[in-house]
């Protein structure tokens, strides 16, 4: 156990590190590559009127921020708004962005400075004033490194005297004006996206038009290949933009939707004049146009829960999800096998069996810890992942499938694992060692991350926003409640002598252990039919092969002696290298997006279909959900899939979209984040009126069917839409 004691040191160093970091964040070297600044169109604010307020982010030269869709890497500014009651704010209008290349990437972004407007409304009612207007602002700023930035901007309004019209702040015309030059136009001509063979083109009915320096930026960030040539002809018939079609689309996929921005120089009898036209359905509001509807990549107040305002809020919403974490069905196969480990311990020594205890703790606790300081680095790299990230690789899967399968097979008499394997598996289920208990909950880390358990969302995606620090004090907190019951257990020995005397029957015991092994080895099996193809979910089932045949030829060479043992351990080399080739073909063939559509009218989740739905006003259910999480899909066949539900999405005329997180899409990401999460599942309802609703992470019939009913009345197919 002296080991032990340096990991704790480290534990605890942690939290005292996220309590300090709470207290003050020390300002960053970096703090000047952006200037952030609050302004508005007009010198007043009236009652029931529109103002425009604007973002302004100059940058240092060299450095850029992002358009909505992002391009290859990064992240797109977000403001999160506080307004005085009764104000509400729209969507941002996007300036026409820039296309960005970075090594052998292609972001779409902005340099030097850009003006993002809003909408802000007011209510029909004021005060006498002044009106504030506060908004928080998080941006990532890069050249070669990226830099996440924020900053907490504010102004106030006098209240225009009644009967008369707030005039325009001569101090922000010109900024303004400026501003809306840079925003794309409905386009004057017809314009479509046709497939010309693997290849999709944009396509523009405009006869005789001349054009430069052509440019299509779709809304879409898995739609098309960004870094890709985009090649530009014109004819008598119009211009023709030859694009490339993502890698993650699938080669027998429809031609990509014409929802984006074009933009390119025009030469006319007055000399070049820069265009840029919005394409498609998702069409961004003018910045004086009458309030947008919110969007999902938008923060919105209603969505983020008010019990993780700080630190030790979230840590402790995060120690109730981790011990709500152990009634999740993901930890029941490594909890059946510490039940047997506990029935032998049960004849050891009090203290003996709380140094089991400590140590099943502590690998709870170093591997949610090393798990979330992976997730830290690879998100300060600019990767768009959340929590479960490691189960969107199908490497991962297929090992997951393959340790548990080698274990459940040692629990079924196969073969015995042994020798430096010890320390993990057989410590696990026959011996009484104290890595075997630390290694379980390695394994019990490791196998919860697809679950998703109450409070947990809210305080995971509260610690990855607030520097490294606290989030591994709130990932340290979900590794406390994980590990609180067992070691709870192990602590009071006596309750253990309550147990049955370890004798034969516990070989039976063992036995009947390996099925959940098994269940869980067919569900990794299914999860991965969901992120490879064909070949390589062949791949993956013959691998599974070979790791029986590696342990049936285990458990046969260790008997054997000479020759046959020499044989038999050069083949079972040669096995252990299949596998390793297998695990190679299989991460080649992956799979395109699912089809996620269905009689039911479920569509696939795009940032331009939710805006296209919300410029409706029509109420939508936004589904985010992975093959790998086992509560999205608890929720979706025993609720979601309910005749009384689908009843009820279908009286409110209910749009629905899904969101399919099996493998990695930063659109989904990016929503995610919006809303305070890190990872799956999130079901937010929009009212179609500039509200939205986060549900609960475990939902029942009556909690949608509640919701439901809750939309704002003149919704449903009989609404007249004012």
């Amino acid at each position: 156990m002296p080991r032990l004691a340096p990991l704790l040191a480290l534990i605890l160093s942690c939290l005292s590190l996220g309590a300090a970091e709470a207290q003050g964040q020390r300002p960053s070297k970096y703090a000047d590559l952006v200037r952030a600044e609050l302004v508005t169109q007009e010198s007043a604010v009236a009652p029931g009127a529109t103002l425009t307020a604007g973002l302004r982010l100059t940058m240092k030269p060299g450095w850029h921020v992002y358009w909505r869709n992002p391009g290859d890497s990064g992240l797109p500014p977000e403001i999160a708004w506080s307004l005085p009651a009764g104000f509400s704010a729209g969507a941002i209008a996007w300036p026409a962005p820039e296309r960005i290349p970075v090594g052998d990437l292609m972001n779409f972004g902005y340099e030097g400075e850009v003006l993002l407007t809003v909408p802000v409304t007011a209510p029909e009612t004021l005060g006498s004033g002044p009106v504030p207007l506060r908004a928080k602002v998080s941006y990532l700023v890069c050249e070669r490194e990226c830099v996440p930035g924020e900053a907490s901007l504010s102004t106030s309004l006098p209240v225009a005297p009644a009967g008369t019209s707030p005039r325009p702040d001569p101090r922000h015309a010109a900024l303004f004006a400026q501003g809306r030059e840079r925003l794309p136009v409905p386009a004057p001509w017809p314009v479509r996206m046709v497939q010309d063979g693997a290849t999709p083109v944009l396509t523009v009915d405009a006869p005789e038009l001349k054009a430069r320096d052509v440019a299509f930026f779709p809304y879409s960030e898995t739609a098309l290949e960004h870094a890709a040539e985009q090649v530009a002809t014109s004819d008598a018939t119009g211009l023709h933009l030859r694009l490339q079609r993502s890698s993650q689309a699938a080669p027998d996929a429809p031609a990509p939707r014409a929802d984006g921005v074009l933009t390119f120089t025009e030469e006319t009898g007055s000399g070049p004049v820069r265009r840029a036209y919005a394409l498609g359905d998702a069409t961004p509001a003018p910045a004086s146009a009458a309030p947008a509807t919110p969007v999902a990549a938008a923060p919105v107040t209603a969505a983020a829960p008010a019990e993780a305002e700080g630190l030790w809020q979230a840590a402790l919403l995060a120690f109730l999800g981790g011990l709500l974490l152990n009634l999740m069905p993901c930890v029941f196969p490594v909890l059946s096998i510490k039940v047997l480990s506990l029935v032998r311990h049960s004849g050891e020594s009090p203290g003996r069996v709380r140094l089991h205890g400590l140590a099943y703790a502590v690998g709870v606790l170093a591997t949610f810890l090393g798990l979330a300081g992976l997730l830290i680095a690879l998100r300060a790299g600019g990767a768009q992942i959340g929590w479960g990230f490691q189960l969107q690789s199908p490497l991962v899967v297929a090992g997951l499938a393959y340790g548990l399968f080698a274990m459940g097979l040692s629990l079924s008499g196969v073969w015995h694992l042994g020798g430096r394997a010890a320390a993990l598996g057989d410590g696990l289920t026959r011996r009484a060692g104290l890595a075997g208990s630390f290694f379980t909950g390695v394994l019990a880390t490791v196998v919860a991350t697809p679950c998703t358990a109450p409070f947990m969302g809210a305080a995971v995606g509260y610690g990855l926003t607030q520097g490294a620090a606290v989030a591994l004090t709130v990932f340290a907190a979900l590794g406390l409640g994980l590990a609180l019951p067992f070691a709870l257990l192990a602590a009071w020995p006596a309750l253990l002598r309550r147990l049955p005397r370890p004798g034969a029957w516990m070989e039976t015991l063992k036995g009947l252990l390996a099925f959940p092994l098994y269940l869980t080895v067919a569900w990794l099996t299914w999860v991965l039919s969901q992120q490879v193809g064909p070949a390589g979910l062949m791949a993956g089932l013959t691998g599974l092969v070979l790791v029986g045949f590696c342990a049936w030829l285990s458990a046969r060479t260790a008997t054997a002696a000479g020759l046959a043992r020499r044989v038999g351990l050069a083949a079972l080399m040669l096995g252990l290298l299949g596998l390793a080739g297998l695990l190679v073909a299989l991460d080649r063939d992956r799979a395109g997006p699912a089809a996620v559509a269905s009689a039911d009218g479920i569509e696939p989740f795009t940032q331009a279909r939710l805006d296209a739905l919300l410029a409706e006003r029509r109420p939508v259910f936004v589904n985010m959900t992975a093959a790998w999480c086992i509560t999205c899909q608890v929720n979706d066949r025993a609720t979601l899939r309910a005749a009384s539900v689908r009843e009820a999405f279908k009286a409110h005329d209910v749009a629905q979209l899904k969101g399919d997180w099996t493998n990695q899409n930063p659109e989904i990401t990016r929503v995610l984040e919006a809303n305070g999460r890190s990872g799956v599942p999130l079901y937010l309802l929009y009212d179609g009126r500039g509200g939205v609703a986060v549900l609960p992470q475990i939902l029942t019939e009556a909690t949608v069917r509640d919701a439901l009913a809750a939309l704002p009345t003149g919704t449903g197919p009989r609404a007249a839409l004012p």
